[in-house]
């Protein structure tokens, strides 16, 4: 169905927090034919909230969750061109910021997914604010597989917590991967440059989301991306490593904190990023 979009929200003990996410999305500008609802069998009024927004839910088995194999679960069940994937701790920040996203996408046919831009909310941590900003920054852009050259693995950074995809294009290059647990919407976003499409970044739609990592979670998370990139080593072969991407957010954060007059968290800052490069190469 053309000029429509379904949304799909994976959740899990989403909490009294989401009944704003779907205000929210109750608001949103753009045509939004329906609202699906991934639930793993949460156990607080998740599937509650979502039903009494009228959104479409359905319940699955907590233990048959996987970040690739449910989206594209979800993704099937879809009969619109446009696909928005959203997670529910991604708060969209406008009423247009979902028809900001998909006006993006339509600009050009050879455009096959957008991600919004992530800002964090205003009780997020100096250290989780500037890797929001570090990542998304405020100007729009568009990769073509060209830009590795100079982008390197960056290129085919893509997050799906705020993103829209054309179901066509993503179902030509096999969907989301079903082994996957991690690193499910780089993935795609490779093949789809690899296939000769475009992947985009729309700076205009915004969305509140952020994370305080703990050590033990950037070093879980750290470990996490170092399966990935085990799994998939086409990956950097083709698109390069990831290591001169890590002293550029190393730098770029130091001068940050001594921007903001925060510089006694520099040390906090260099143990975090110790501990990331410790969890991906240990």
């Amino acid at each position: 169905m053309k000029d429509a979009v379904t949304v799909i929200v994976l959740t899990y003990n989403a909490g009294n927090e989401f009944k704003a996410f779907c205000r929210m999305l109750q608001k949103q500008t753009a045509h939004i034919r329906e609202v699906i609802v991934v639930d793993s069998s949460s156990t607080d009024n998740t599937v509650k909230i979502a039903e009494n927004a009228d959104f479409t839910v359905k319940i699955i088995a907590k233990s048959d969750f996987g970040h690739g194999k449910t989206r594209q679960m979800a993704l099937e069940m879809t009969k619109t061109d446009i696909v928005c994937f959203m997670t529910q701790d991604a708060l969209l920040k406008e009423d247009t910021s979902i028809e900001k996203l998909i006006t993006f996408l339509m600009q050009d046919n050879s455009l096959s997914a957008v991600y919004g831009r992530q800002l964090p909310y205003p009780h997020t941590g100096v250290l989780g604010s500037f890797a929001r900003i570090y990542n998304y920054p405020e100007q729009s852009y568009v990769n073509t597989f060209e830009d590795r050259k100079y982008k390197g693995i960056k290129t085919a950074f893509l997050s799906d917590t705020f993103a829209a995809y054309r179901k066509e294009v993503l179902m030509e290059v096999g969907g989301f991967p079903l082994h996957s647990n991690f690193g499910e919407d780089s993935y795609v976003a490779a093949k789809m440059l690899m296939a000769g499409y475009k992947t985009g970044y729309c700076a205009e739609a915004v969305v509140y989301h952020a994370h305080d990592y703990s050590l033990k979670q950037e070093w879980e998370r750290a470990k996490e991306i170092k399966c990935f990139h085990k799994s998939e080593p086409w990956l950097l072969e083709v698109f390069g490593k990831p290591e001169g991407e890590g002293v550029k957010f190393v730098i770029s954060e130091v001068k940050y904190l001594i921007k903001q007059g925060k510089g006694f968290l520099i040390p906090a800052a260099l143990l975090n990023n110790i501990i990331k490069l410790l969890g991906y190469i240990v």
